[in-house]
């Protein structure tokens, strides 16, 4: 069905159902294609989409971002990281301003980049602070399968990656955010699934979800059949994204995370602790562990009351409920993650906010 036909089927079911809907997009990359095609703008009054916690770097926590630091500050070490992680504040500076202080900060755009640094640097400390859902998780399994099979012993992994169902739960859980269906990420999903990892969303909560790829006909289709389930007062996960996803998902990604890491409580951004929803070296691997071998003791630090990143993650505020969105927070000048990253909600907003405006 073309993007028109789409648009007067959605407007048409929305006048059936008449409530308001509350449809959350998971991932940062559907936020910034919904962004970038002016989808919001084409869409009936009471179908209000709300960003998520699907950018990484986003809910990284500040605390986490001050271990990235205070690695990255110790004698003779290397810091390998995405670019993305690279100007997020934490609560006294950004990487980007360790490396201005002559720090050895690097940036490297595949996770085995680390070995080949790492011996082109044998009397360094190499460490690679890795970020990401399950989608990134999965190469540094690989890294560290790679570190253990070529007897590498001066390359380190600071794990914070995570994992989105545990977030979904905790977003389900607060009575304060509102959400009556879920556009669920199509890469995550392609590592964990796209229907059992995410079954509790219809069974234990009795809210639909799709999993949605990436195209703005993608998602047209998706919230199409969102409203569809609404309509028939079903709570189900469907898959939008077949071409990509399947049910079952990459049983060999799976395995891979499951031999090298545990879940365990993680920090998050906005979210706060939330239990199993981090993954850690397990014991077979903790010889690798960047916090085991330097230590780290850094004390956990408030979020910046400013900054509404963290509101906005969660769906509970708007980027223009930030005073200062576009003002002290600029693309050149971020205050806070979710106008770092360029699947932040605020950098898509900043870039592309006036396509979204209801007419």
């Amino acid at each position: 069905m073309k993007s028109k036909k789409l648009v007067k089927a959605l407007k048409n079911l929305a006048k059936e159902i008449e409530k308001p809907l509350n449809i959350m997009e998971v991932c940062g990359t559907h936020t910034v294609s919904i962004f970038r095609s002016g989808i919001k703008s084409v869409l009936p009054r009471n179908l209000n989409l709300i960003s998520g916690p699907g950018c990484p770097v986003c809910v990284t926590s500040i605390s986490d971002i001050d271990r990235t630091i205070f690695l990255a500050r110790q004698k003779n070490v290397i810091l390998l990281t995405y670019g993305d992680l690279f100007k997020v504040p934490g609560s006294k500076e950004n990487l980007e301003a360790v490396k201005a202080d002559g720090k050895d900060v690097r940036i490297i755009y595949s996770s085995l980049d680390a070995i080949k640094i790492a011996k082109e640097n044998p009397k360094k400390e190499v460490t690679f602070a890795a970020v990401g859902f399950e989608t990134t998780a999965p190469a540094t399994a690989v890294l560290l399968e790679e570190l253990k099979a070529q007897k590498i012993k001066n390359l380190s992994i600071f794990s914070m990656h995570k994992t989105v169902p545990e977030a979904l739960v905790a977003l389900l859980k607060n009575p304060k955010i509102n959400i009556d269906a879920f556009l669920l990420p199509g890469h995550v999903s392609t590592v964990i699934g796209g229907v059992k990892a995410y079954q509790f969303i219809s069974k234990k909560y009795k809210k639909p979800a799709v999993v949605s790829g990436f195209e703005a006909q993608d998602i047209l289709e998706s919230l199409l059949l969102l409203l569809l389930m609404f309509k028939e007062k079903k709570a189900e996960i469907k898959i939008q994204y077949q071409r990509i996803v399947s049910k079952e998902g990459n049983i060999e990604a799976q395995k891979i995370l499951h031999k090298v890491f545990k879940q365990t409580a993680a920090e998050w951004r906005g979210l706060g602790e939330i239990k199993n929803s981090g993954l850690k070296l397990n014991n077979k691997f903790v010889q690798f562990d960047a916090e085991k071998r330097f230590k780290i003791d850094i004390p956990k630090v408030k979020e910046n009351l400013a900054c509404q990143c963290g509101n906005i993650i969660q769906g509970l505020k708007t980027p223009r409920d930030c005073l200062m969105f576009g003002k002290a927070c600029t693309p050149q000048n971020p205050k806070g993650p979710c106008m770092v990253s360029s699947e932040g909600t605020c950098a898509a907003y900043f870039k592309y906010g006036n396509l979204n405006v209801r007419v």
